[in-house]
């Protein structure tokens, strides 16, 4: 199956014009052809097509079908964008083909990335969840400064990975299967020890991610995929 992605679906049944070349030109849709939609809403739209037009295509919407989400737990990483912004842009993509809910950007202490261009950072996000048949778009946070960042509530387990020295829990024994999650991940330099100490005292629990020094974004994917394969584990 081929999806396509149209957040506001429901309110406009149409192909919008940057997936309008992929219909036409490199599929060669036409009329009455069926083409799947979803809005990244947790919805799949099974249309057909009404009209062909160079900048958009009028759809027809024959059926909604809501898909179940692939777990109930929501899983968010916030991590310090890297200097090589390929790098970042790869763990995103990466983290959207096997299951994110939310992405965060943190301006940290040692961040040698100040701005992130999120337009592109979307497109990515959705040509990943296109590609894994995925039917949530993950929800994306622009750069916030460190300590405005904690202080946001979040409702479920928080975690801050780090590599400074001090008591540390391995992330695999510290999280249990079905909590709410939320990990800060560090800049190349790594949180600051003042990050570290104002995190714990706003709720945030220190943890490892194991023996090997990692890079930020397999950092962040491991602790992504730490709590996919626990709740995985937990469910069979």
């Amino acid at each position: 199956m081929l999806l396509f992605y149209v957040p506001d679906i429901a309110d406009l049944p149409q192909l919008p014009e940057q997936e309008v070349g992929h219909c036409l030109k490199a599929l060669r849709m036409r009329v009455g052809d069926i083409v799947h939609v979803t809005d990244g809403k947790g919805n799949l739209y099974k249309t057909a097509l009404l009209e062909t037009h160079p900048k958009h295509c009028r759809l027809d919407i024959l059926e909604i079908i809501p898909q179940t989400p692939i777990r109930k737990e929501r899983i968010t990483i916030a991590l310090a964008p890297t200097k090589n912004m390929e790098r970042t842009e790869w763990f995103a993509e990466k983290a959207t083909e096997t299951g994110i809910e939310a992405i965060a950007f943190l301006n940290c202490r040692f961040s040698e990335r100040k701005e992130i261009n999120m337009e592109r950072m979307n497109k990515i996000l959705v040509s990943a969840m296109k590609q894994s048949l995925k039917f949530r778009l993950p929800q994306l946070q622009e750069m916030t400064a460190f300590r405005q960042f904690i202080a946001q509530s979040f409702d479920g387990r928080k975690f801050i990975a780090h590599c400074r020295p001090g008591e540390k829990t391995l992330l695999s024994k510290a999280y249990r299967p079905g909590e709410n999650a939320l990990t800060l991940i560090g800049p190349e330099g790594d949180f600051s020890e003042e990050e570290v100490e104002l995190a714990i005292r706003q709720g945030f629990t220190p943890v490892s991610l194991g023996e090997s020094r990692l890079r930020t974004e397999t950092a962040a994917l491991l602790a992504c995929q730490t709590f996919h394969i626990i709740n995985q584990l937990s469910k069979k």
